[in-house]
Protein backbone atom coordinates (compact mmCIF):
# COMPACT_ATOMS: atom_id res chain seq x y z
CA UNK A 1 0.00 0.00 0.00
CA UNK A 2 1.35 3.44 -0.88
CA UNK A 3 2.54 5.80 1.78
CA UNK A 4 -0.18 8.42 2.40
CA UNK A 5 2.12 11.25 1.39
CA UNK A 6 2.23 9.94 -2.19
CA UNK A 7 -1.53 10.45 -2.43
CA UNK A 8 -1.08 14.18 -1.86
CA UNK A 9 2.25 14.78 -3.59
CA UNK A 10 1.12 13.18 -6.84
CA UNK A 11 -0.57 16.43 -7.84
CA UNK A 12 1.17 19.61 -8.99
CA UNK A 13 0.91 22.66 -6.71
CA UNK A 14 2.10 25.61 -8.81
CA UNK A 15 3.67 28.71 -7.24
CA UNK A 16 1.93 32.06 -7.41
CA UNK A 17 -1.31 30.40 -6.31
CA UNK A 18 -3.73 30.97 -3.45
CA UNK A 19 -4.85 27.68 -1.91
CA UNK A 20 -8.17 27.91 -0.06
CA UNK A 21 -7.99 25.14 2.52
CA UNK A 22 -10.87 23.72 4.56
CA UNK A 23 -9.89 22.89 8.15
CA UNK A 24 -11.64 20.81 10.85
CA UNK A 25 -14.77 22.10 12.55
CA UNK A 26 -13.74 20.33 15.74
CA UNK A 27 -11.92 17.03 15.28
CA UNK A 28 -8.36 17.62 14.06
CA UNK A 29 -8.32 14.14 12.52
CA UNK A 30 -10.68 15.47 9.83
CA UNK A 31 -7.86 17.50 8.25
CA UNK A 32 -7.35 15.99 4.80
CA UNK A 33 -4.10 14.57 3.44
CA UNK A 34 -3.97 17.27 0.75
CA UNK A 35 -4.58 19.98 3.34
CA UNK A 36 -1.68 18.72 5.44
CA UNK A 37 0.58 18.66 2.40
CA UNK A 38 -0.36 22.14 1.15
CA UNK A 39 -0.12 23.73 4.60
CA UNK A 40 3.41 22.35 4.88
CA UNK A 41 4.28 23.42 1.32
CA UNK A 42 2.98 26.99 1.57
CA UNK A 43 5.40 29.88 1.96
CA UNK A 44 2.91 31.42 4.37
CA UNK A 45 -0.57 30.72 5.72
CA UNK A 46 -3.15 33.49 5.75
CA UNK A 47 -5.67 32.89 8.50
CA UNK A 48 -8.65 34.36 10.31
CA UNK A 49 -6.98 34.12 13.73
CA UNK A 50 -3.24 33.49 14.02
CA UNK A 51 -3.61 32.02 17.53
CA UNK A 52 -6.22 29.50 16.46
CA UNK A 53 -4.32 28.46 13.34
CA UNK A 54 -1.05 28.34 15.29
CA UNK A 55 -2.58 25.81 17.65
CA UNK A 56 -3.85 23.70 14.74
CA UNK A 57 -0.43 23.67 13.07
CA UNK A 58 1.24 22.77 16.37
CA UNK A 59 -1.06 19.79 16.80
CA UNK A 60 -0.15 18.40 13.37
CA UNK A 61 3.58 19.17 13.72
CA UNK A 62 3.84 22.09 11.27
CA UNK A 63 5.41 25.54 11.58
CA UNK A 64 4.72 28.19 8.94
CA UNK A 65 4.66 32.02 8.85
CA UNK A 66 1.16 33.28 9.59
CA UNK A 67 -0.63 36.30 8.08
CA UNK A 68 -3.77 37.68 9.74
CA UNK A 69 -6.68 38.03 7.30
CA UNK A 70 -10.01 38.58 9.03
CA UNK A 71 -13.27 40.44 8.39
CA UNK A 72 -11.84 43.77 9.61
CA UNK A 73 -8.72 43.82 7.42
CA UNK A 74 -9.51 41.46 4.55
CA UNK A 75 -9.49 44.06 1.80
CA UNK A 76 -6.14 45.59 2.85
CA UNK A 77 -4.52 42.23 3.59
CA UNK A 78 -5.60 40.94 0.19
CA UNK A 79 -3.40 43.54 -1.52
CA UNK A 80 -0.34 42.36 0.39
CA UNK A 81 -1.08 38.72 -0.41
CA UNK A 82 -1.47 39.52 -4.12
CA UNK A 83 2.01 41.07 -4.04
CA UNK A 84 3.49 37.93 -2.51
CA UNK A 85 1.68 35.68 -4.98
CA UNK A 86 2.91 37.83 -7.87
CA UNK A 87 6.44 37.24 -6.57
CA UNK A 88 5.88 33.48 -6.93
CA UNK A 89 4.94 32.43 -3.42
CA UNK A 90 2.36 29.83 -2.53
CA UNK A 91 -0.12 31.13 0.04
CA UNK A 92 -2.69 28.96 1.82
CA UNK A 93 -5.78 30.56 3.34
CA UNK A 94 -7.74 29.03 6.23
CA UNK A 95 -10.54 30.30 8.44
CA UNK A 96 -10.95 29.33 12.08
CA UNK A 97 -12.94 26.21 11.20
CA UNK A 98 -14.57 24.67 8.16
CA UNK A 99 -14.50 26.01 4.63
CA UNK A 100 -13.36 29.63 4.12
CA UNK A 101 -15.87 32.00 2.56
CA UNK A 102 -18.87 30.10 3.97
CA UNK A 103 -20.05 32.46 6.75
CA UNK A 104 -16.34 33.14 7.23
CA UNK A 105 -13.89 35.61 5.67
CA UNK A 106 -12.27 34.67 2.37
CA UNK A 107 -14.56 35.89 -0.41
CA UNK A 108 -12.86 39.29 -0.77
CA UNK A 109 -9.42 37.71 -0.75
CA UNK A 110 -10.39 35.23 -3.47
CA UNK A 111 -11.90 38.03 -5.57
CA UNK A 112 -8.78 40.18 -5.26
CA UNK A 113 -6.49 37.32 -6.27
CA UNK A 114 -8.65 36.50 -9.30
CA UNK A 115 -8.83 40.16 -10.30
CA UNK A 116 -5.02 40.23 -10.35
CA UNK A 117 -5.02 37.37 -12.85
CA UNK A 118 -3.66 34.86 -10.35
CA UNK A 119 -4.80 31.31 -9.72
CA UNK A 120 -7.05 30.15 -6.87
CA UNK A 121 -7.25 26.45 -5.96
CA UNK A 122 -9.82 25.09 -3.47
CA UNK A 123 -9.00 22.17 -1.18
CA UNK A 124 -12.36 20.72 -0.07
CA UNK A 125 -13.00 19.46 3.41
CA UNK A 126 -15.12 19.99 6.51
CA UNK A 127 -18.19 22.21 6.42
CA UNK A 128 -20.59 22.44 9.36
CA UNK A 129 -23.60 22.94 7.08
CA UNK A 130 -22.92 19.89 4.93
CA UNK A 131 -22.03 17.81 7.99
CA UNK A 132 -25.44 18.53 9.54
CA UNK A 133 -27.29 17.97 6.26
CA UNK A 134 -25.67 14.56 5.86
CA UNK A 135 -27.63 13.31 8.90
CA UNK A 136 -30.85 15.24 8.22
CA UNK A 137 -32.45 12.22 6.57
CA UNK A 138 -35.69 12.82 4.72
CA UNK A 139 -35.71 16.49 5.67
CA UNK A 140 -33.24 16.89 2.81
CA UNK A 141 -34.70 14.16 0.61
CA UNK A 142 -38.18 15.70 0.74
CA UNK A 143 -36.83 18.79 -1.01
CA UNK A 144 -35.22 16.62 -3.71
CA UNK A 145 -31.80 17.41 -2.32
CA UNK A 146 -32.28 21.17 -2.37
CA UNK A 147 -31.54 23.35 0.62
CA UNK A 148 -31.05 27.02 1.44
CA UNK A 149 -27.99 28.05 3.39
CA UNK A 150 -28.86 30.99 5.62
CA UNK A 151 -25.75 31.32 7.79
CA UNK A 152 -26.40 33.40 10.90
CA UNK A 153 -29.78 35.02 11.49
CA UNK A 154 -29.86 38.69 12.53
CA UNK A 155 -29.06 39.31 16.18
CA UNK A 156 -31.95 41.67 16.96
CA UNK A 157 -35.27 40.02 17.75
CA UNK A 158 -37.43 41.93 15.24
CA UNK A 159 -35.00 41.38 12.37
CA UNK A 160 -34.62 37.73 13.33
CA UNK A 161 -38.40 37.22 13.38
CA UNK A 162 -38.74 38.90 9.98
CA UNK A 163 -36.04 36.66 8.52
CA UNK A 164 -37.74 33.52 9.85
CA UNK A 165 -41.09 34.64 8.43
CA UNK A 166 -39.51 34.90 4.98
CA UNK A 167 -37.93 31.45 5.28
CA UNK A 168 -40.96 29.70 6.76
CA UNK A 169 -42.68 29.04 3.42
CA UNK A 170 -39.67 27.45 1.69
CA UNK A 171 -40.58 23.98 0.42
CA UNK A 172 -37.13 22.61 1.20
CA UNK A 173 -34.79 22.50 4.21
CA UNK A 174 -32.84 25.54 5.38
CA UNK A 175 -29.63 25.61 7.38
CA UNK A 176 -28.66 28.07 10.11
CA UNK A 177 -25.53 28.64 12.16
CA UNK A 178 -25.90 29.86 15.71
CA UNK A 179 -23.66 30.85 18.61
CA UNK A 180 -24.18 29.56 22.17
CA UNK A 181 -25.20 32.93 23.60
CA UNK A 182 -28.04 33.23 21.05
CA UNK A 183 -29.26 29.66 20.63
CA UNK A 184 -32.08 29.92 23.21
CA UNK A 185 -33.49 33.05 21.56
CA UNK A 186 -33.30 31.48 18.12
CA UNK A 187 -35.04 28.26 19.14
CA UNK A 188 -37.75 30.31 20.85
CA UNK A 189 -38.19 32.43 17.72
CA UNK A 190 -38.49 29.33 15.52
CA UNK A 191 -41.06 27.82 17.90
CA UNK A 192 -43.09 31.04 17.85
CA UNK A 193 -43.09 31.41 14.07
CA UNK A 194 -43.38 27.87 12.68
CA UNK A 195 -46.05 25.17 12.95
CA UNK A 196 -45.35 23.22 16.17
CA UNK A 197 -44.88 19.89 14.39
CA UNK A 198 -42.24 21.24 11.97
CA UNK A 199 -39.05 19.25 12.47
CA UNK A 200 -35.65 20.62 13.35
CA UNK A 201 -32.23 19.00 13.54
CA UNK A 202 -30.07 20.58 16.24
CA UNK A 203 -26.41 19.88 15.53
CA UNK A 204 -24.30 20.77 18.56
CA UNK A 205 -20.51 20.44 18.78
CA UNK A 206 -20.41 18.36 15.59
CA UNK A 207 -17.33 16.09 15.27
CA UNK A 208 -16.32 16.84 18.88
CA UNK A 209 -16.42 14.62 21.95
CA UNK A 210 -19.90 15.67 23.12
CA UNK A 211 -21.57 16.09 19.71
CA UNK A 212 -25.33 15.76 19.42
CA UNK A 213 -27.71 15.91 16.47
CA UNK A 214 -31.24 15.19 17.70
CA UNK A 215 -34.25 15.72 15.46
CA UNK A 216 -37.01 17.51 17.40
CA UNK A 217 -40.14 19.47 16.64
CA UNK A 218 -39.76 23.21 16.84
CA UNK A 219 -42.25 23.14 19.72
CA UNK A 220 -40.08 20.73 21.73
CA UNK A 221 -36.67 22.27 20.93
CA UNK A 222 -36.63 25.07 23.58
CA UNK A 223 -37.45 22.61 26.36
CA UNK A 224 -34.79 20.19 25.09
CA UNK A 225 -32.18 22.95 25.28
CA UNK A 226 -33.23 24.02 28.78
CA UNK A 227 -33.28 20.45 30.14
CA UNK A 228 -29.48 20.34 30.57
CA UNK A 229 -27.17 23.31 31.14
CA UNK A 230 -24.43 21.73 29.01
CA UNK A 231 -26.66 21.84 25.93
CA UNK A 232 -26.32 25.61 25.74
CA UNK A 233 -22.57 25.37 25.19
CA UNK A 234 -20.73 24.97 21.91
CA UNK A 235 -21.43 25.88 18.31
CA UNK A 236 -24.74 25.02 16.65
CA UNK A 237 -25.98 24.11 13.18
CA UNK A 238 -29.74 23.92 12.70
CA UNK A 239 -31.49 22.19 9.81
CA UNK A 240 -35.12 23.30 9.59
CA UNK A 241 -37.58 21.13 7.71
CA UNK A 242 -39.15 22.75 4.67
CA UNK A 243 -42.84 23.57 4.52
CA UNK A 244 -43.23 21.28 1.52
CA UNK A 245 -42.60 18.21 3.66
CA UNK A 246 -43.87 19.47 7.00
CA UNK A 247 -47.29 20.63 5.85
CA UNK A 248 -47.89 18.91 2.49
CA UNK A 249 -50.41 16.49 3.99
CA UNK A 250 -52.60 19.47 4.81
CA UNK A 251 -53.20 20.99 8.23
CA UNK A 252 -50.76 18.72 10.07
CA UNK A 253 -50.37 21.44 12.66
CA UNK A 254 -53.18 21.35 15.25
CA UNK A 255 -55.52 24.33 15.03
CA UNK A 256 -56.35 26.57 17.98
CA UNK A 257 -59.29 24.42 19.15
CA UNK A 258 -57.22 21.23 19.07
CA UNK A 259 -54.44 22.94 21.01
CA UNK A 260 -56.99 24.12 23.61
CA UNK A 261 -58.40 20.61 24.09
CA UNK A 262 -54.93 19.11 24.27
CA UNK A 263 -53.87 21.57 26.96
CA UNK A 264 -56.90 20.64 29.09
CA UNK A 265 -56.31 16.91 28.72
CA UNK A 266 -52.59 17.20 29.45
CA UNK A 267 -53.47 18.42 32.93
CA UNK A 268 -54.93 14.97 33.68
CA UNK A 269 -53.42 12.49 31.23
CA UNK A 270 -50.02 11.34 29.90
CA UNK A 271 -48.94 12.92 26.61
CA UNK A 272 -49.69 9.95 24.37
CA UNK A 273 -53.18 9.40 25.77
CA UNK A 274 -53.97 13.10 25.69
CA UNK A 275 -52.90 13.27 22.04
CA UNK A 276 -55.02 10.26 21.04
CA UNK A 277 -58.10 11.56 22.81
CA UNK A 278 -57.66 15.05 21.38
CA UNK A 279 -57.37 13.56 17.89
CA UNK A 280 -60.60 11.63 18.42
CA UNK A 281 -62.40 14.76 19.62
CA UNK A 282 -61.09 17.31 17.12
CA UNK A 283 -59.95 15.32 14.09
CA UNK A 284 -56.40 16.70 14.28
CA UNK A 285 -53.50 14.37 13.50
CA UNK A 286 -52.34 12.24 16.44
CA UNK A 287 -48.61 12.47 15.62
CA UNK A 288 -48.67 16.27 15.45
CA UNK A 289 -50.62 16.45 18.70
CA UNK A 290 -48.21 14.08 20.42
CA UNK A 291 -45.17 16.12 19.37
CA UNK A 292 -46.89 19.28 20.56
CA UNK A 293 -47.73 17.59 23.86
CA UNK A 294 -44.10 16.61 24.40
CA UNK A 295 -43.03 20.18 23.78
CA UNK A 296 -45.56 21.54 26.24
CA UNK A 297 -44.46 19.03 28.84
CA UNK A 298 -40.79 20.01 28.27
CA UNK A 299 -39.99 16.37 27.67
CA UNK A 300 -38.42 14.97 24.50
CA UNK A 301 -39.02 11.33 25.50
CA UNK A 302 -42.10 9.14 25.46
CA UNK A 303 -43.68 8.75 28.85
CA UNK A 304 -45.97 5.85 28.02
Amino acid sequence: MSDWTSLATGQTYPPGTLYVVATPIGNVADLSLRALHVLGLADAIACEDTRNTGQLLSRVGLQRPLLAVHEHNEREAAGRIVERLTAGERIAYVSDAGTPGISDPGARLVEAVRAAGLKVVPLPGPSAAVTALSVAGDMLEAGQGRFTFVGFLPGKSKARADAIDKLASLDHAWVLYEAPHRIADTLAALAAALPPARRLLVGRELTKLFEEAPVLTVAAAPAWLAAEASRGKGEFVLVVEGAGSAERDGADAPDAEAQRVLKLLLAELPAKRAAKLTAAITGAKTDALYQLALGQRGDGDSED
